[in-house]
């Protein structure tokens, strides 16, 4: 019997058709599904390919005795209960570096917009309006760039920085230094936050990064600073970002993810006239989502006709 594979949360659609064309493969044939329709397929299901929308709980573990492999279509697996999949003998994988440079331009773009002010702008010409005089805003140029978290994403931001020439300093216990000139290193996570005119965050979602940035490091914030979240909801204490923003204590943040997403429509988060949001579009490009769906592909073939298991993910 041929492997079955469900495809939850979109992709490519040329690569999917060629995933449908293989063979050595029963497809389900539609790309994106509910919940609930994942839900009702899920003991007959193989390989089960997940972007952020599906959380494979061990409810959802449960419910999918036949499951062999998960492949999560992005780096970060904090929607997969890691522990349970082993537990169960359920296989884990990611597509890693695939979406690194989308998820590092996504932030650069969130600190141009938060810069400039141009989403407030477009909203105020969309009604009608015309307020030039109260949208000033500040240049990237020469800012001092505080980095959390300089893995590859990070390292990306810097360099795509690069041509503004700024300060950069990163933070990060796992990394050295870097080739970069204008980049150092900083190994007090309060003067990072304390010293830099912008903070951009792209650490990954662990026990020793959740709720990190809090009131604390936000309080030491300079009052015409900006922060930027493009790596994990969790990070952030949602609740201090708020007291921080409706205060106006520093001058305004740009945010594409959150504790949980879909962000609740009743959200304090929504109600800030100085925060920039998306719904979680960093690695939303073409160019990323045809180079994520090219490595599920082809780790898929290896794990179901080779046996070979790619880009293990283990707790």
């Amino acid at each position: 019997m041929k492997p079955f594979i469900v495809v939850a949360d979109g992709f490519d659609k040329n690569l999917f058709e060629d995933l449908k064309n293989t063979s050595e493969f029963e497809v389900h044939p539609s790309s994106k599904i509910t919940q609930d329709e994942l839900k009702e397929m899920l003991p007959k299901i193989n390989g089960l390919v997940i972007r952020s929308a599906t959380s494979i709980t061990k409810e959802y573990l449960d419910l999918a005795p036949n499951l062999k492999y998960v492949i999560r279509a992005g780096a970060g697996t904090d929607n997969i209960d890691k522990a349970s999949c082993q537990e169960v003998g359920v296989k884990v994988s990611n597509t890693p570096g695939a979406n690194n440079n989308s998820a590092a331009e996504h932030a650069v773009a969130l600190m141009m917009t938060v810069l400039r002010k141009t989403a407030w702008a477009h909203k105020t010409m969309s009604n009608g309006g015309w307020d030039k005089s109260k949208f000033t805003g500040n240049e990237l140029a020469n800012k001092k760039v505080g980095i959390l978290g300089f893995g590859q994403i990070g390292q990306i931001v810097a360099k795509r920085i690069g041509g503004f020439e700024p300060e950069v300093q990163f933070y990060d216990p796992f990394q050295e230094g870097s080739d970069l000139p204008y980049v150092s290193k900083c190994d007090d996570l309060k003067k990072l936050f304390s010293e830099s005119d912008i903070i951009t965050i792209h650490t990954p979602l662990m026990d020793a990064t959740r709720g990190i940035v809090n009131k604390e490091l936000l309080s030491l914030m300079k009052p015409n600073a900006i922060l930027v979240n493009a790596a994990r909801g969790g990070i952030v204490n949602e609740e201090d970002l708020y007291e921080v923003l409706k205060e106006g204590k520093i001058r305004g943040a740009g945010f594409d993810v959150f504790a949980t997403e879909p962000l609740e429509e009743d959200s304090k988060l929504r109600s800030l006239e100085n925060l920039v949001m998306t719904p979680h579009l960093g690695a939303s490009t073409e160019e990323a989502q045809f180079r994520v769906g090219e490595m599920a592909v082809h780790q898929l073939k290896e794990f179901f006709i080779n046996e070979n298991l790619l880009n293990e993910v283990r707790v």
